[in-house]
């Protein structure tokens, strides 16, 4: 048993030497996941149409009738709106600033309205799918179809959980640990562009891997316009895997909060051998401190591009909400990047509020795979107006290309409630109307 036991480790480190880690050193790939992809294309399509013509054999409901799209809404102005009930009902125009009892109708229709129709709160939810992916996630109704249905599902099961499962988990802990023993190791050389070299492919050698670890399949689009140096990398933000799937087709500065555990040990390690920067939590809060440092790494031209998430936290792939203004108050070109990821194969959003971090990486290990489409835009520079509608330009660029919505809410209302500004403006746009200025 113990024999047994050694040759079946020792072929299986050999397997992931040759077929992942080397490839992954070069930045070479056999094609083994794209073939993987195709199959398990064609397997979720016999599974779909074998489950819609059994499930209209028993007629049973198959998918959920709630979906993540928005009801589709003109954009009327509140003066607009307010004219026309007063016309419908009274047949009066809004030819006098006065109230009238029939006002109400809007305000009610419109909280009615934000009730069914959440544009926010449902960004914060798993993306459903019109298809199966043999992944009970996407149909809450399933219910016995065939034998064969129910036996492939099963030998999925034992496949991301028996073989994936644990061939994921080795190649997760190879990346992480030659990240941290070569960033350490590089963090001893004089600086140089040796220790530049050393430091770029040590990096994407290991994100690389780590990559793979997610049986990760990325289409790279306008690779012309990847970020340079002294310029900042901004892109909408799914989950925490965003970082390595950029990190691992370009070098780039991270920032970020300085942590503890595991991940503060990283971060010591790789801020050793690239200029990342890390803040102190008390730092974080300092707006103005943070934009200076921000700065003064821009300002150096020689200096890596900063990869910056501005929505602040994950949305759920389906849209892209408000961008912070810090990053683009700073002066430097911007290089915007959107990032869609397709959900047939895995759910990659991270929902905080319900997951732990261990939790999510489980998740992800045990999906079938990560696939995604990474698209490099022109960069984009400040002009005359201020840096919210330098954010919202930017914001909107990236929605448009990545087939995304793109919504004027702050991502921060996924913990905190609506802001009284929010509500004033409601309030001044009907004062107006009624008393004026």
């Amino acid at each position: 048993v113990v024999n047994l036991l050694g040759i079946s480790i020792t072929v299986l480190f050999t397997l992931l030497l040759v077929f992942i880690i080397v490839p992954a050193i070069f930045g070479v790939s056999f094609g083994i996941r794209k073939v993987y992809m195709k199959t398990l294309l064609k397997i979720f399509q016999w599974a779909t149409l074998r489950i819609e013509r059994g499930a209209k054999e028993k007629n049973h409901p198959l998918y959920k009738p709630y979906v993540n799209g928005i009801i589709a809404k003109e954009p009327t102005s509140l003066e607009e709106e307010i004219k026309e009930i007063r016309r419908s009902g009274s047949g009066k125009a809004l030819d006098t600033p006065e109230f009238e009892l029939s006002d109400i109708f809007y305000f009610c229709r419109k909280g009615i309205e934000t009730i069914m129709d959440d544009e926010v709160t449902k960004r914060f939810s798993a993306e459903e799918l019109e298809s199966w992916n043999l992944l009970s996630r996407t149909n809450y109704n399933f219910q016995y179809i065939s034998l064969r249905l129910t036996v492939l599902w099963g030998l999925g099961v034992l496949i991301r959980y028996c073989f994936l499962l644990p061939l994921r988990i080795a190649l997760a802990f190879t990346g992480i640990s030659l990240l941290v023993t070569g960033t350490t190791v590089v963090g001893y050389l004089p600086n140089g562009r040796c220790k530049e070299f050393l430091s770029k492919h040590v990096h994407l050698m290991c994100y690389r891997i780590c990559v793979r670890a997610l049986t990760a399949i990325i289409t790279y689009h306008d690779r012309e316009n990847r970020p340079r140096n002294g310029g900042i990398c901004v892109a909408n933000h799914t989950s925490p895997i965003d970082v390595i799937i950029l990190a691992s087709d370009g070098y780039y500065a991270m920032v970020g909060q300085i942590h503890g555990g595991l991940m503060g040990v990283i971060q010591r390690a790789m801020v050793k051998a690239c200029p990342h920067v890390w803040f102190e939590r008390s730092e974080v809060k300092d707006r103005h401190l943070v934009a200076k440092r921000l700065t003064e790494h821009v300002q150096d031209k020689s200096k890596l591009p900063i990869l910056i998430f501005p929505e602040g936290t994950c949305i759920n792939n389906t849209s892209v909400m408000m961008f912070k203004k810090g990053s683009f108050e700073i002066g430097a070109t911007v290089y915007p990047v959107a990032i869609k990821y397709d959900p047939q194969f895995g759910d990659a959003f991270w929902n905080s509020s319900k997951y732990g971090m261990v939790t999510y990486l489980l998740r992800m290990m045990t999906s079938w795979a990560i696939v995604c489409s990474v698209w490099y835009l022109p960069p984009m520079t400040r002009q005359v107006k201020d840096a919210v509608h330098f954010a919202n330009r930017v914001k909107s660029a990236i929605a448009r290309q990545g087939g995304l919505v793109d919504l004027l809410w702050d991502g921060g209302l996924k913990r905190e409630k609506v802001k009284d500004t929010f509500k004033e403006e409601q309030q001044k746009l009907y004062s107006k109307m009624i008393v004026g200025n």
